[in-house]
């Protein structure tokens, strides 16, 4: 006898459990799959971990920093104690499971957990351990999985994911990172900052393809006077191992190069973590990469089966997965409400240091959708705060609509940039104009000023405005 639910949502990650609230919050009954840990990716292997790391590396290099302006702090270049750091990391981790995914699912009534692997049998069964589980509503929500690119010698090496990457137990003396994205810029300046010699290679001609060309600029220099070795335009012939080091050799420039290390990255991107549950069997779509295709209220190609999160492949990043299973469920229990997901509102970051940010439109989609833009890009050097920090490198730029005066986008690079851009998603949300935001006062000195100032500069040279002027 199969069992019956008003919804059953396969995978417990931060998609699943938002859209469990928002289902059980309906009065739904709800069924939950999740055949490995509690909290998915984000919080066991991903955003948390990564954060947590990244943050301890900024303590050790900000230092450096101290040192400069003549604090004279000790100890700068003793070993970072691994031991201590890793416990930090899990006990954060650990910490975080508990109170926002444990605890949330005691206390959640109509949601029931089932621990293991879940596959469709038809659109409206899933069946686990050999018990049948339907209902005329079923979320999607696995997420992804890192992709592993098919490099000849390979399998000879000893290579790390981005998750397995979070795991070590030990600093590297040297990393080769494969890949110039997120998950390459972040981890590599990270493990660079705690002591490893990191080199990150990009087959094509920047990092960071999917920014605005100024922020991809700014942070590669900014990486680069670290001391990170990045190498663009690069054709990848093989790999080997030899000894205790991995061994990649890449044309660049038509010249055969070697590169040597003690640890390979591989960052190349994620796929959806479909394999193994049966999508076959349903008739859903997907696209060329495998991901499912999904309509902005998170409806697949198939009656009664919605998408949402990683597996569909659009904004990978935690909070756009919970928007779309929120709005998936809504879909679902409030037809009629018309809620879909808008994808230009929905702001991102990048947490190397200085963090690059997001949000709405860059210049060329502003162009492509059919607005005459207006564009400013202000150094982050003309924010007073930023020579009180010692943090003036950097970039910010605003696209506007050049006759209403109306935000479009805003990106940015900048000491503090994930807690700038929520400024920057609101105006865009309230369909604000650089007017308004160049009228609104901000405390001085702060980061956040950047934004006023950046929004003054589209009708006035701002370095000739004293402090807090208008």
């Amino acid at each position: 006898m199969k069992a019956s639910y008003d919804l059953i949502i396969v995978g417990s990650g931060s998609t699943a459990f938002a859209a469990a609230l928002r289902a059980t919050s309906y009065g739904a009954r709800v069924l939950m799959f999740e055949k490995s840990v509690l909290g998915g990716t984000c919080i066991n292997w991903g955003c948390i971990p990564s954060k947590t790391m990244i943050h301890a590396a900024l303590f050790k290099h900000e230092t450096l920093l101290g040192n400069r302006i003549g604090l004279n702090i000790e100890n700068n270049n003793h070993a970072v104690d691994t031991d201590q750091l890793f416990k930090h990391r899990d006990a954060v981790v650990t910490g975080l499971r508990k109170d926002r995914y444990l605890d949330v699912l005691g206390s959640m009534k109509g949601l029931d957990l089932v621990k293991g692997t879940a596959r469709f049998s038809d659109a409206q069964t899933v069946v686990c351990d050999d018990r049948p589980y339907q209902s005329e509503r079923i979320l999607i929500a696995v997420g992804g999985t890192p992709r592993i690119p098919p490099l000849a010698g390979l399998d000879k090496c000893t290579y790390y994911t981005s998750r397995s990457a979070l795991l070590l137990k030990k600093i590297p003396a040297s990393l080769v990172i494969i890949g110039g994205g997120v998950i390459a810029v972040e981890l590599g300046q990270m493990y660079h900052r705690l002591g490893c010699r990191v080199t990150i290679l990009e087959h094509g001609p920047r990092l960071l393809p999917a920014i605005e060309q100024e922020l991809s600029a700014s942070i590669q220099n900014i990486l680069e006077k670290e001391g990170i070795k990045i190498v663009t335009e690069v054709t990848f012939c093989s790999l080997d191992r030899l000894g205790e080091l991995n061994v990649v050799y890449a044309d660049v420039a038509e010249k055969r190069h070697k590169y040597t290390c003690e640890s390979l990255l591989l960052a190349v991107g994620t796929v959806p973590a479909t394999t193994g549950i049966g999508l076959d069997t349903t008739g859903v779509a997907l696209d060329k990469k495998g991901f499912i295709i999904t309509d902005r209220h998170m409806r697949s190609s198939v009656n009664g089966i919605w998408a949402a999160g990683d597996v569909v492949g659009r904004m990978m990043i935690a909070t756009v997965g919970a928007k779309e299973g929120i709005i998936a469920v809504d879909d679902m229990f409030n037809q009629g409400c018309d809620c879909r997901m808008d994808y230009l509102a929905a702001p991102m970051a990048i947490f190397t240091d200085p963090e690059v940010a997001m949000v709405g439109h860059s210049e060329e989609s502003a162009r492509q959708a059919g607005y005459d833009c207006a564009v400013n890009c202000m150094p982050v050097s003309a924010i007073p705060k930023a020579h009180v920090t010692g943090m003036t490198e950097g970039v910010i730029k605003m696209i506007a609509d050049r006759v209403s005066g109306r935000i479009l986008g805003v990106h940015l690079v900048c000491h503090r940039g994930a807690d700038m851009i929520n400024e920057a998603a609101l105006a865009l949300h309230l369909r604000a104009t650089v007017t308004d935001l160049a009228a609104t006062m901000h405390v001085y000195p702060s980061i956040g000023e950047g934004l006023k100032l950046c929004a003054q500069g589209f009708d006035r040279d701002i370095s000739l405005l004293s402090c807090c002027a208008e």
